[in-house]
């Protein structure tokens, strides 16, 4: 699935065509996404303005002169490509947001599991983004908010720090680079982290999304950006998917392990 990055990549590849532009019209092929597409999409965001497209966790939020939002998700294999109005369609091109000045924006999601909804200015909080945690780059995210958050938690760290309701956007991968950096065995218990674990995680997570995010994300399975091309930051993976090989660092053979039904990496040596 897709991660901060790759969402960050979508984004920013998006803006350009979309910020400022009115929306013509939208035709829904196919509504049957991982939530329906809502019936009224069409006549609601038809004739609207898109002021701007911001991020939240993997999700894209989409604000028009109205007030009014829609929420674009990825999923696992959706993409959000800008096209030509021209360009024919192809299996599982499911809605299409036509722009004035002939910019198409096509949501293609070959396994569905992505969606395109409406948020309404009337509704302060949707129920998806009720109750996520900070963002990395937020200023609230740092070494004392992971050291109390981690306080009393038996939980292996990377499993607590992929918590979504801890911090968005540490993923599987980012998740396992980031523990890598900081020195810290994803086996060890959240709870056991000191003070300076706490503040060096923090630094690390912010630090491989920043770079992930620079380098366009990371290219596994389905995943490219708006312009359709993917990201290479997997070309720079020090542990994650390296189960066998040497480190880049000190030379120990990786390790691999399954942790809460995922598959992550790391060093012996590097990592205490």
């Amino acid at each position: 699935m897709p991660e901060l990055p790759e969402v960050e990549t979508v984004r920013r590849g998006l803006e350009p065509y979309v910020r400022g532009r009115r929306i013509a019209r939208v035709t829904v092929r196919d509504a049957r996404l991982r939530w329906p597409v809502p019936a009224s999409l069409a006549h609601d965001a038809a004739d609207r303005r898109i002021e701007r497209i911001a991020r939240r966790g993997k999700y894209l939020i989409v604000t028009l002169d109205s007030g009014d939002r829609m929420i674009w998700h990825l999923g696992m294999t959706g993409r959000l490509l800008v096209l030509d109005p021209a360009q024919p369609l192809v299996k599982h091109d499911h809605v299409d947001f036509l722009l004035d000045g002939d910019t198409l924006i096509r949501f293609h999601d070959p396994r569905r599991f992505g969606a395109v909804l409406w948020w309404s200015r009337d509704e302060n909080v949707h129920p998806l983004l009720a109750g996520m945690g900070p963002e990395p780059f937020d200023p609230a995210f740092d070494g004392d908010y992971l050291f109390r958050k981690s306080r009393g938690r038996s939980v292996a760290v990377k499993n607590f720090v992929m918590d979504g309701h801890i911090v968005v956007g540490a993923g599987n991968i980012y998740a396992a680079e980031s523990l890598f950096r900081a020195g810290i065995r994803p086996t060890r218990r959240a709870g056991r982290l000191t003070r300076a674990d706490c503040a060096r995680l923090a630094d690390r997570i912010r630090e491989v999304l920043a770079e992930a995010i620079e380098r366009g994300g990371t290219t596994l399975r389905d995943f490219a950006g708006a312009d359709g091309a993917s990201g290479y930051f997997q070309q720079e993976l020090s542990v994650y998917g390296r189960d066998g090989e040497p480190c880049r660092v000190c030379g120990t053979l990786i390790k691999g392990l399954v942790l809460g039904g995922r598959a992550s990496c790391y060093c012996p040596r590097c990592q205490r």
